[in-house]
């Protein structure tokens, strides 16, 4: 368990996968990069949207994880003004929206995953960056709308603060849809929070109704990872291991065995989210969001 609080001031947000499930339009375009019309109607990539997220909530910096190949596109984004002869187009209230993306740009850092080995791989790469403090950990293609006055990100990062342990963001999911999910097992602590017995990756429905069952939650219904983590640095710790001894999951260096080491070692905290999260990186999450977000953003 984490002993003491630390506030946590950063963010990692994962970005630097292929988006192969959006192909052929991710030939063109970063699945990260693709818009969402937000409630003020102005056309927002989804990383820019995400970032606000962390920045509304507290964050001071954020980590944005890419390939070595994407580092200018993301850092042009982020860092750099228009073009003169684009500028001098933009309108009066466009032109000064320039300069609020500067200014949120400075909060952000581009980190570099140079081999694409899986996401607890890309995680891994934001050690030093992170530097031995609690993080936020965030999706790079996720999007999320609460329905109370904080914002989904607050939610999690208040949990955080009053259990002082590690906090994973939970939604419901039905069970024909667990295969693609992280899942939990635990006990109420209180209402909407839980201690975590298990943090088990992409269940059988099999496995599922056998070890992962909730009290209070409907049949054929499970708790599953919303895209919402604020960790303790020890993380770091249970994925160098998992790198330095090969251990991968799919072929790949996977996230969710070492947040289960992490809740052995410390314990760990769910939280079940008021609110939504879009999954912006399959076609048909993708086109629902843009039908339901700008609208879902006024609570």
């Amino acid at each position: 368990m984490v002993r003491s609080i630390m506030k946590i001031r950063k963010a990692v947000i994962p970005a630097a996968g292929f988006g192969t499930r959006l192909f052929p339009a991710t030939k063109a375009i970063k699945k990260e990069l693709f818009p969402i019309i937000d409630k003020d109607r102005r056309a927002k990539p989804v990383i820019q949207i995400i970032v606000e997220e962390a920045v509304n909530a507290g964050i001071e910096e954020v980590g944005i994880i890419v390939q070595t190949s994407d580092r200018t596109l993301f850092s042009d984004f982020f860092h750099t003004l228009s073009r003169p002869e684009l500028f001098q187009k933009l309108s009066p209230q466009n032109q000064e929206y320039s300069q609020y993306l500067q200014d949120l740009g400075s909060k952000v850092t581009i980190l570099i995953q140079d081999i694409q080995e899986g996401y607890g791989h890309a995680i891994f790469c934001a050690k030093e960056w992170v530097n031995n403090e609690p993080f936020l950990l965030m999706l790079g293609d996720h999007v999320y709308v609460s329905n109370i006055e904080k914002s989904c990100t607050t939610q999690v990062l208040n949990i955080f603060n009053q259990v002082n342990q590690s906090t994973i963001g939970l939604t419901t999911m039905p069970a024909k849809m667990i295969h693609k999910a992280g899942c939990i097992a635990g006990t109420w602590q209180q209402e909407s929070i839980l201690n975590l017995t298990q943090v088990y990756e992409k269940p059988s429905i099999e496995y599922a109704r056998q070890h992962l069952r909730v009290q209070g939650i409907p049949k054929d219904e499970f708790l599953c990872i919303f895209g919402l983590y604020a960790l303790s640095p020890q993380l770091f710790d249970f994925l160098e291991e998992n790198i330095k001894k090969n251990r991968r999951d799919r072929g790949e260096f996977q996230l969710t065995s070492a947040l289960d080491r992490l809740r052995e070692a410390e314990g760990m905290t769910g939280y079940l989210v008021k609110g939504r999260c879009f999954d912006t990186g399959m076609p048909e999450a993708y086109l629902q969001t843009m039908i339901d977000f700008r609208n879902k953003t006024d609570f």
